[in-house]
């Protein structure tokens, strides 16, 4: 039987049928061995950054792996001191002193735990990842100019600029033994990659520190070594609150508690990318990195944070549990418990070598291409030279005010482009339009010519009062100098609902706008005020006319009332002689915004079509094609009359000759290698064949005699199921049926059935439910229709 208690398993697989102790044995003490030998000299090299006791580094160790690794939400991650925080603790080390710090670190792990119980630890991902790669790489380049002192012999400074500027006399003043060990040490870590697999089974870091550190034993090198207290196990409480400077206090507290907890949780994000089990709790990892903070900086250790070099490599070693993290931790307590003499034949060179490869890896030139990708290059920039020049609270500080700043230029940006049109001007403004973009708005338009035709076209999410202030002042001054203005909102009606007086321009009351090239005609242009729900073209064209007729006899220029009526849709103003039926206005959409678009596919399609489908449906108006398919020109040849009807291919009846016109040239001369025949509800046709076609009309009578069989087959046939369940109107009913004959007079095609056995030709079925917007696909196993979506297109044999 399994136990229902112990380490919970975080993986698929095994581990699910596995008592938790098995797994723990086969995956999580292997792992926990390999992350050890990995976290013992980051740790050490860590805290020799950090200017802190080398035991410090240890202990967080230890307290990273057992406590965080406990209690945190992100169960393969692996905590410990970081490199992260290596320049800040220098700093604060310098500044407060050791003991001190510790208490710096207790209060601000105290401070992690009420993010994490007060439910903020996802707004910490809200920082830019240019700004985290950019401090990263900030402290990368501190840490390497910080250590190659170190490896030359000499001491690290705390300014970065120091370090640059002292270089070159320290390349003067070398010390032979430290630099030959700490170049070693860089070089074996940097050739360890290439060696053979079994030989990179051994950690890179624990190789070159082990490598080293004999060379250094057996030639008696006079490098200076690694010195630990006498008793390591004699862990005292180390916090020791400050006498004065409680603001930098306080400042240095919320700085180690943001830095670290941003840290663990961008590494419990990348750890949660590379397994597919249990996903990461952040609230409680934040806790959980609280907890560890407190225990370190009561017993004299660094802070920590999840570690994505300790976790990736926990990762690669088959770890299954937080299992693993925590006995890292207690293999490390162990070995330094029993194994100080080890640590202390360390040199000090070998760890600042190991450091300036660390180092070097958080500048990671694949992050700077995906920043610069995205356009944040200079978020990344100014992070960077930010840390390193001043600090690194600053240098994020900086970074986060410019992410603001960029994020207001690219919220509140409109672009105005200019160009002409004919005789006259278009003007295209998109984005939010707003009183930033005025002044670029204002010297575009006043530019324009008195008296010259001018299409504006506002393609904007957003207008102020500033903008539309704008925009309405040039119109009226443009058109008393015989100009014209023709408005064309695109979108939500900003600008007509300003010029109504309306109270509604603000975005949190803007209704949705129904993109124009699924919107009928009736319905933008009624937003317009041109023409109503009910009116046909020709109502259209006379209204239209009449209405730029008496605003001529009145002495009062069409364009004078533009905007007035602008809603969703073009919002122009007729000029007498042209036509404003929906047809002309809507060809005059297509010439102005979906031509451009589509030219270059066009003239493709110039030389001849190949399309891949026969679309066989109703005449309806409801019904489009290529919406309802997501295709474009070229891809279907489209055969449409009443009913979607395919009559039989023995009729003698003249009035299939146009359908088998059509499948015969699809077939044998374009090669499509699908029919698809779709019905759909509410259909006049399955209607008129369920009772009668309307009196008088003989043709529609006569061809609707081609729907008999499908009746014929509704009635003599169980009920073909739509979605799983019956069409509640019988009209709906016999469409589906429909389908099912129409297909079945195509078999019966010695040219179709020919195509079909040669396998160079299938059937569909299709129906659209037009109400609810659901395209529904023949299932040929139980000649029923299923949603669209939930499987994948089927055809019929």
């Amino acid at each position: 039987m399994t136990p229902t208690a112990g380490p919970e398993s975080d993986q698929k697989g095994d581990t699910d049928a596995a008592p938790w102790w098995r797994t723990v044995l086969r995956h999580d003490v292997p792992a926990s061995l390999v992350v050890f030998l990995v976290a013992v000299p980051l740790s050490l090299g860590i805290a020799l950054a950090s200017g802190a006791p080398i035991a410090a580094g240890l202990i967080a160790a230890v307290v990273g792996g057992v406590v965080a690794g406990a209690v945190g939400g992100s169960p393969l991650q692996v905590s410990g001191p970081a490199a992260g925080l290596t320049v800040v603790m220098a700093e604060t080390i310098n500044q407060f002193g050791w003991a001190v710090t510790c208490a710096i670190t207790l209060a601000a792990g105290l401070l992690q735990v009420l993010f994490g119980l007060s439910r903020v630890a996802r707004a910490a991902l809200a920082i830019s990842p240019a700004i985290v790669h950019g401090m990263l790489a900030g402290i990368g380049i501190t840490i390497v100019l910080g250590q190659l002192h170190v490896i030359l012999g000499g001491d690290s400074n705390s300014s970065a600029i120091d370090n640059v500027t002292q270089l070159p006399g320290q390349l003067m003043d070398l010390h032979g033994p430290a630099t030959f060990l700490g170049l070693l040490t860089l070089g074996i870590l940097l050739v360890w990659g290439k060696l053979p697999s079994a030989v990179r089974k051994v950690p890179a870091p624990l190789a070159a520190i082990v490598l080293v550190t004999v060379l250094a034993v057996v030639t008696g090198s006079s490098a200076e070594r690694v010195e630990l207290p006498g008793n390591v196990l004699d862990l005292q409480f180390m916090p020791q609150l400050p006498e004065a400077a409680w603001m930098e206090f306080a400042v240095a507290v919320l700085t180690i508690a943001l830095i670290a907890s941003i840290e663990s949780l961008l590494s419990a994000v990348a750890v949660d990318k590379m397994h597919t089990g249990k996903r990461a709790n952040f609230d409680r990892e934040l806790i959980g990195q609280g907890f560890g903070n407190m225990t370190s900086g009561a017993l004299g250790g660094l802070p920590i944070t999840g570690v994505i070099v300790r976790s990736s490599t926990n990762m690669s070693a088959g770890a299954k549990t937080r299992a693993s993290a925590i006995l890292h931790g207690v293999w490390v307590l162990l070995f330094t418990a029993l194994l100080a003499v080890l640590i202390e034949s360390i040199p000090l060179a070998a760890l600042a070598g190991l450091l300036v490869h660390v180092g070097a890896k958080l500048v990671n030139v694949a992050h700077i291409r995906e920043v610069r990708k995205h356009g944040d290059l200079s978020l990344y920039v100014v992070t960077v030279v930010g840390v390193v020049t001043i600090d690194l609270l600053t240098g994020v500080l900086i970074g986060i005010g410019l992410s603001l700043v960029l994020m207001l230029s690219r919220t509140m940006w409109s672009g105005v482009h200019a160009e002409h049109d004919g005789d006259g001007y278009r003007i295209v403004v998109e984005g939010v339009l707003t009183f930033l973009s005025v002044p670029r708005l204002s010297a575009v338009l006043n530019g324009l010519p008195e008296g010259s035709t001018v299409r504006l076209e506002l393609v904007v999410d957003y207008l102020d009062h500033a903008s539309f202030d704008c925009l309405h002042t040039w119109q009226e001054a443009h058109e008393r100098s015989g100009g014209t203005v023709l408005v064309d909102e695109v979108g939500h009606p900003w600008f007509r609902r300003g010029k109504d007086g309306s109270p509604i321009v603000r975005r949190d009351r803007a209704g949705v706008a129904v993109p124009r090239f699924l919107a009928p005609w009736s319905e933008w242009m009624a937003r317009d005020g041109h023409v109503p729900q009910s009116a046909n073209a020709a109502e259209a064209d006379a209204s239209s006319t009449q209405t730029a007729d008496a605003a001529q006899k009145n002495g009062h220029h069409p364009g004078a009332e533009l905007g007035a009526g602008n809603g969703g849709g073009a919002g122009e103003v007729a000029i007498p002689g042209q036509r404003t039926g929906p047809l002309h206005r809507g060809t005059s959409e297509f010439q102005n915004r979906t031509a451009p678009l589509v030219r270059d596919t066009m003239s493709k399609l110039a030389a001849g079509q190949h399309p891949h489908t026969l679309f066989i449906t109703c005449a309806d108006a409801r019904i489009v094609p290529n919406v309802i398919t997501t295709s474009g020109p070229g891809d279907m040849f489209t055969v449409r009359n009443v009913g979607n009807l395919v009559p039989p291919h023995d009729t003698q009846a003249s009035d299939g000759a146009s359908v088998w016109s059509s499948v015969e040239f699809a077939v044998s001369v374009l090669g499509v290698s699908e029919i698809v025949v779709c019905g759909h509800s509410s259909c006049g046709a399955m209607r008129a064949v369920v009772g009668e076609a309307p009196a008088g009309l003989t043709a529609l009578a006569d061809w609707l005699e081609h729907g008999t069989p499908s009746l014929r087959r509704s009635r003599e046939n169980a009920p073909v199921l739509l979605g799983g369940e019956e069409p509640a109107h019988p009209d709906d009913a016999l469409a589906l049926h429909s389908v099912h004959q129409q297909l079945e007079h195509l078999r019966q095609s010695p040219l179709v059935a020919s195509a079909i056995e040669r396998g160079q030709l299938s059937l569909s079925g299709m129906y659209f439910d037009v109400g609810n917007a659901q395209v529904y696909l023949l299932d040929p196993a139980s000649g029923n229709f299923e949603p669209a979506g939930v499987q994948d297109v089927v055809q019929t044999p």
